[in-house]
């Protein structure tokens, strides 16, 4: 039986990701009292209906404080009769502020003494033992709907099972950090094609800024340098029961360096890693 739990902020996209495994087969069950975990688990599992082999629930904020307290003890005593993975959802504040500002929801810890922002600050404590516990953070702060929903098809249900999923990630350190980054590499130190007039406007994706960065002695070291690293350490982490790694790599404005990286780096790890994944993050908008 396959057991997929998704949490998250509010707002972030929990219902959307929901749906996804419901559209793709599983057994779908929104807003669960995470108590009632094992129990549900076991009874499935009895089932004889195919509907239940592939279950798909979402365990968020609206448990109380001392059943998320739980949350690790809960989950160990179903891994025996599921294959358990938990995917969390998260996005900045500023983008949780904004949907809920669009929409006119109200969120579930708001009160009449407690204002949004404060609530959405609130409810990442609260929900830390999930956090703790996730196979796979998704930030979904620059996604469309139909990117989340993507992101789910591909990231969660599109890869073995027994490989680790790898995620290269392409950001400019001026919009910040990326929330679901295992590992991140800085390139700001090295040569911008952001000072060449005739490379400004192009992407680390083209062939003239790819001239450029591979002109240079230094992006050739860091180059080196970071892939013998992946090489070596990913089947150590992999050994380590992971199933999904988001390398992060970044470097201003998230456009050329970063993305002409992560694109030389896949090439030469995508036979190691056949789940290999690659986003670039400032170029999606």
């Amino acid at each position: 039986m396959k057991l997929i739990i998704i949490s998250g902020r509010s707002g972030s996209g929990k219902s959307t990701a929901l749906h996804q495994l419901e559209d793709e087969g599983f057994y779908a069950i929104d807003n669960l009292p995470v108590s009632l975990l094992p129990a549900l688990v076991h009874e499935l599992s009895q089932s004889q209906l195919k509907v239940h082999q592939q279950v798909a629930v979402c365990i968020d904020a609206r448990n109380s404080p001392g059943e998320l307290s739980r949350f690790k003890s809960l989950c160990e005593q179903v891994r025996d009769l599921a294959q358990l993975r938990i995917i969390f959802l998260d996005a900045s504040d500023d983008k949780l502020i904004k949907r809920f500002s669009e929409t006119r929801r109200r969120h579930p810890l708001t009160t009449a003494n407690q204002p949004l922002s404060d609530a959405i600050r609130q409810e990442i404590t609260l929900l830390e033992p999930v956090v703790m516990e996730a196979s796979l953070t998704i930030d979904s702060s620059d996604m469309t709907v139909h990117e989340l929903r993507a992101t789910i098809r591909d990231r969660v249900l599109g890869v073995d099972a027994n490989r680790m999923s790898l995620q290269l990630k392409s950001f400019g350190f001026k919009r910040g950090l990326p929330i679901d980054a295992d590992q991140v590499y800085d390139l700001r130190m090295l040569p911008n094609p952001h000072w060449d007039e005739s490379l400004r406007a192009l992407s680390g994706r083209d062939e003239g800024v790819r001239n450029f960065l591979d002109g240079q002695p230094m992006v050739e070291t860091m180059y080196r340098d970071i892939l013998n690293y992946l090489e070596h350490w990913l089947p150590h982490i992999e050994k380590g029961n992971r199933s999904y790694f988001t390398v992060a790599i970044g470097c201003t404005g998230g456009q050329h360096r970063s993305v002409y990286m992560v694109e030389r780096l896949a090439a030469a790890l995508r036979a190691q890693c056949p789940d290999l994944q690659v986003r670039h993050r400032e170029l999606q908008h």
